[in-house]
């Protein structure tokens, strides 16, 4: 039999097992991977930076720092292992040998961290005689130097003396007299050392001339004089000056043309030389050809 007293209704209000809105979409953020990732690896790195950035405002600190990384350095620098002790010389003549050791300038001993490697070799290369410098810090505390020399090719007369240069042209020593390098081709005129090459190549092309060459004479800088002795000279062009010089050597041997009483010989016209001969000769001539005596007559 149904009570008929009415219950009570129940002041207790049942919670709702759902969540919330909000709640629901912050736990569906949290499952997402990038941000998971990002509270697990990003935020301990943001709060480990944040303290590094920290300490490193106060000046102290980085002065502090600063001070034992130098300290370390300069204490792995100075091992005995690093430290060059000796400069050794090699390819080099025993004068060229001591004008290097003075241009690298070094305080040894002294740290291989220390030495600037490019500055010593630009010194040394500053030197005429030295064509080029390499420079290795070798096991035991040794500074090797091997130096390519120069090589004389010719001596260069001008106002200021005398000077011997290179094929290229360069300046590799002062020379005090013609005699101390007799095995050397001469060449004179502004402008000759530029033209060292083309000089040697006319050397080397002269055949029976060589040993009557006294010389080269640069001429405006763009054309040779070749002087021989008995003052001959003869006159080059400009243009292809080793292949005139070759039809002249073709003429001599065939009409025995530089052994005669000739003064010059000139090159320069590509359909025929032109001789200039001696006053002697130039008299021989004219009295052959009986202009002296009309002369006289008059």
């Amino acid at each position: 039999m149904q009570s008929l007293i009415a219950r009570r209704p129940s002041s207790r209000l049942r919670r709702d097992p759902a969540p919330s809105k909000w709640n629901y979409r912050m736990q569906r953020l949290l499952l997402t991977p990038y941000v998971r990732g990002f509270l697990r690896r990003g935020v301990p790195m943001l709060l480990l930076l944040g303290g590094i950035t920290l300490w490193f405002s106060n000046e102290a600190n980085r002065q502090s720092l600063v001070a034992q990384l130098t300290h370390l350095r300069d204490e792995f620098e100075a091992r005995p292992e690093f430290r060059v002790s000796l400069a050794r010389v090699e390819g080099a003549s025993e004068d060229l040998a001591a004008a290097v050791r003075a241009k690298l300038a070094l305080p040894l001993p002294m740290s291989s961290f220390d030495i600037d490697l490019d500055a010593a070799r630009a010194r040394i290369e500053a030197l005429d005689a030295v064509k080029r410098a390499d420079l290795r810090v070798r096991s035991g505390g040794v500074l090797q130097v091997l130096i390519t020399e120069r090589v004389p090719v010719a001596v260069w007369r001008t106002e200021a003396g005398l000077t011997l240069v290179d094929e290229t042209g360069h300046r590799v020593a002062g020379l005090m007299a013609r005699s101390d390098r007799p095995d050397l081709p001469l060449i004179a005129g502004e402008g000759a050392d530029l033209a060292t090459a083309e000089a040697l190549d006319l050397i080397a092309a002269a055949g029976p001339l060589t040993p009557r060459i006294r010389g080269l004479v640069r001429m405006g800088e763009r054309r040779w004089d070749l002087v021989l002795d008995r003052d001959q000279r003869v006159l080059l062009p400009a243009n292809d000056p080793v292949q005139a010089l070759e039809r002249l050597l073709a003429l001599d041997h065939a009409q025995d043309l530089m052994n005669r009483d000739i003064l010059t010989v000139d090159l320069r016209s590509d359909h025929r030389p032109t001789l200039r001969l001696t006053p002697n000769a130039l008299a021989e001539m004219r009295r052959a050809q009986g202009l002296e005596t009309v002369e006289n007559e008059l």
